[in-house]
């Protein structure tokens, strides 16, 4: 009776260590649980920038380049996907698997662009996981240093009069839908929907050239666009749109100083990630980013340009790109502005 009982109770125990064997197999070949997943970044990074180099975006990226890698101990490789206001790079953010080696560069006209390109398959930025904000800048309102208008009031009397006569100003901007645009277009709501006339270029380069001219009445553009020609004397500057004054143009009053209400618009450059990205990637990411933006070159390089160094946290930059997204949308459909 004991022998033949004997291989019943030995055939628990090796079935046990059969299974307690397929589990280990299953465990080091099948599906990784979270703790095996390899710690990020396990490889380069890449930073996609949906515009060539030289402007505002490709430069912020460019100038952190250094610091996250010291930060995170992995290259950071510059990837320009210039096109279709930067849609292009966003399309393949989106594509990105979700492990943080891909993440993009990206600026405030991507708040714009799904409600002015409305046949194109623009990406919604708010579908991304915002990562922080890299750089931040108030826009000029600007006019030729030859034009007789002085102060924001003259412009605002300038508008008003000239469209009285059917004969709106010319104001330029770098396309239909760009920031600047749908900015000057915001503040003609505010004087009461006065007829201008708008005038659009492929960027605002020629735009600002024909400004500085005397071809166009006036346009907004970046404080770091804008600062040199000011200094120089070819351009003067009216406002900012900032709540408070900007340090590269200290005499220049504010929207609100000028007496507009509620006009507070920021042209910032922000980090994000695919959709999915683990809180623990964004918050890696994030610290790196900040770290960045506290090195003292780092922080001289962004300051000369006549930008405002970023940094904060994720929802910062989320909430920022919520609230513009919503804003320009509202002020898009009031002024059936479109690009399609």
């Amino acid at each position: 009776m004991i022998q033949a009982t004997q291989p019943l109770r030995a055939a628990p125990r090796r079935l046990l260590l059969c299974l307690g064997a397929a589990a280990l197999g299953l465990g080091a070949f099948g599906a990784s649980p979270a703790w095996a997943q390899t710690a990020w970044p396990s490889k380069s990074i890449t930073l996609l920038i949906g515009f060539p180099p030289g402007g505002q975006t490709d430069f912020a990226g460019r100038v952190l380049t250094n610091g996250m890698q010291g930060a995170l101990g992995q290259p950071v490789v510059i990837d320009n996907k210039a096109g279709v206001n930067g849609n292009i790079a966003s399309v393949e953010l989106m594509k990105a698997p979700p492990d943080g080696h891909k993440l993009l560069v990206g600026n405030g006209s991507m708040t714009i662009m799904p409600h002015v390109y409305t046949k194109l398959g623009i990406v919604d930025p708010q579908k991304m996981t915002p990562i922080g904000i890299m750089l931040q800048s108030p826009l000029v309102l600007v006019v030729p240093a030859t034009s007789p208008i002085k102060t924001y009031a003259q412009f605002a009397e300038e508008v008003k009069s000239r469209a009285k006569s059917g004969k709106g100003i010319d104001y330029g901007t770098g396309g239909a839908g760009s920031l600047i645009h749908v900015t000057m277009e915001l503040l003609r709501e505010r004087l009461g929907n006065p007829a201008m006339n708008h005038v659009p270029y492929k960027g605002s380069s020629p735009a600002m050239v024909d400004l500085m001219a005397g071809r166009l009445d006036a346009m907004f553009d970046a404080t770091s666009v804008v600062a040199p020609f000011v200094k120089s004397g070819q351009l003067r500057p009216l406002l900012v749109t900032s709540d408070k004054r900007s340090p590269m143009l200290p005499n220049v009053p504010t929207a609100a100083e000028s007496g507009i209400k509620d006009f507070s618009i920021i042209s910032f450059i922000g980090l994000y990630g695919p959709p999915g990205l683990s809180p623990e990637v964004v918050k890696k990411a994030n610290s790196a980013m900040n770290a960045a933006l506290k090195e003292p070159t780092v922080v001289k390089s962004i300051v000369d340009r006549g930008d405002e160094p970023g940094g904060g946290s994720p929802e910062q930059l989320g909430a920022m790109t919520r609230d513009q997204y919503k804003m320009w949308g509202a002020v898009v459909k009031a002024n059936n502005i479109t690009a399609d």
